[in-house]
């Protein structure tokens, strides 16, 4: 069954057929080439819906989406301009300061990419910007959503290897500020090379020290998600609806701006955005059954550490993978797909899952931005209006600054264990 899996899967990818429809496709067909009931696909759709846990996707997903219906998008803005503005290139580093801000409210890559790539990159243009260079700050920029808690990759690989989502958050938030240190770094090289201008606000935080306190709110959210759950207050399902009620406040009391077609148009967006990540979970849990039925994960795991002597080798091995399947599938995907397989070759070598669950997310984050697939990618360079291929020759120094913060991830525990 699973040669039939490996080999029907990517077909239908390659025809254009969409992922949980894929893995539905090959599962079905790999049950009735091996005589197995088709029952089995019923149950295992069914079967991951009574997550408990699987309650905090959708309401991480409407508190982020509440917070940023009415103006907190513009007064994230003006702080990160007053934050960085004074620096060359001031605009696309404004880009990555916001990622970092926004990331602890959405959680989402592609909600953090459709959000500020409206709002910055077509000011960015004006102010001479090549196209290719602010689609490429946006989408890579974007990605440093996935690590700064509430993350709903995260959240998905927590489920998945039975990890504690309490760690997997604590741990991503030095990762994430590494990589938005790193990218800062980048855009600061390139704008000098290219001679780009300041985006400094005038009078400075002494005339928007308004700005600064009305947003102080929604900014804490990470740190009130975080506290709550390393302090022990409540579950990660608990949290995320307090999450959502926080939101609510905020938004309703204090910001004042929340309208209930605000609300309405919240609640839509975060059942669509549920309904496309469930449906990858319900497919890729009738994957995991024959996986397991065939013992996959436990043959992998013994041929890999037999094959790569060394677990520094296993490693490297992994992150080729992972970064490579990144290119083709989408986070989500991804993420369920390859999580069960990578949990018990970790454990085959000593490697923390923690560990691992921040080198999975951050290569295939690097997916996001990477043709073929490309989701962020394809956002920013159509809201740019230029071509894949100019984007991608700016996207080369964060790649750098990608790898060189996985490989420190992967080869230096004390950055992800606490």
């Amino acid at each position: 069954m699973v040669k039939l899996l490996i080999i029907l899967f990517p077909v239908l990818l390659l025809v254009s057929v969409p992922v949980a429809h894929a893995m539905l496709g090959a599962t079905a067909f790999a049950l009735w080439m091996d005589g197995k009931p088709m029952a089995v696909i019923a149950q295992r759709l069914y079967s991951p819906t009574q997550s408990f846990p699987m309650l905090a996707i959708p309401f991480f997903i409407l508190a982020g989406s509440l917070m940023m219906s009415g103006r907190f998008g513009e007064h994230l803005v003006t702080i990160a301009k007053l934050l960085v503005g004074r620096f060359k290139g001031g605009l696309a580093q404004v880009s990555i300061i916001g990622s970092v801000m926004f990331g602890g409210v959405s959680g989402s890559a592609v909600a953090d990419a459709s959000a500020l790539g409206n709002a910055l990159i077509p000011v960015q243009k004006k102010e001479g910007y090549p196209g290719g260079f602010a689609a490429a700050v946006n989408a890579s920029s974007s990605t440093v959503s996935v690590l700064i808690p509430p993350s709903i990759p995260l959240i998905l690989y927590g489920l998945v290897s039975n990890t504690s989502i309490i760690d997997l958050f604590v741990a991503g938030i030095l990762p994430g500020v590494m990589l938005g240190v790193g990218m800062f770094t980048a855009v600061w090289w390139v704008a000098r090379r290219l001679g780009l201008p300041t985006a400094e606000v005038p009078g400075g935080f002494r005339a928007y020290k308004g700005e600064l306190v009305h947003a102080i709110p929604a900014l804490l959210m990470p740190i009130f998600v975080i506290g709550t759950l390393r302090f022990g207050i409540a579950t990660p399902t608990e949290v995320s609806v307090m999450a959502v009620a926080y939101a609510l406040f905020v938004s309703g009391v204090i910001y004042r701006d929340l309208t209930l077609r605000d609300i309405w148009k919240a609640m839509i967006d975060t059942g669509v955005m549920t309904g496309a990540v469930l449906i990858i979970i319900m497919a890729s849990s009738a994957i995991q059954w024959i996986l397991t039925a065939e013992r996959t994960p436990q043959t992998l795991a013994i041929w890999v550490t037999e094959t790569l002597s060394e677990p520094w080798m296993v490693i490297l091995a992994l992150n080729l993978v992972m970064i490579i399947v990144g290119t083709f599938l989408d986070l989500p995907a991804a993420v369920l797909l390859l999580g069960p397989l990578f949990v018990t070759i970790a454990n085959a070598i000593g490697l923390d899952l923690v560990q691992l669950g921040l080198m999975m997310v951050v290569n295939l984050a690097v997916g996001l931005y990477t043709p073929p697939v490309g989701t962020t990618l394809f956002i920013s360079a159509a809201i740019a209006q230029t071509g894949i291929g100019a984007v991608v020759k700016s996207l080369l120094p964060f790649y750098a600054v990608s790898i060189v913060v996985l490989l420190l991830i992967s080869y230096v525990p004390a950055l992800t264990i606490y």
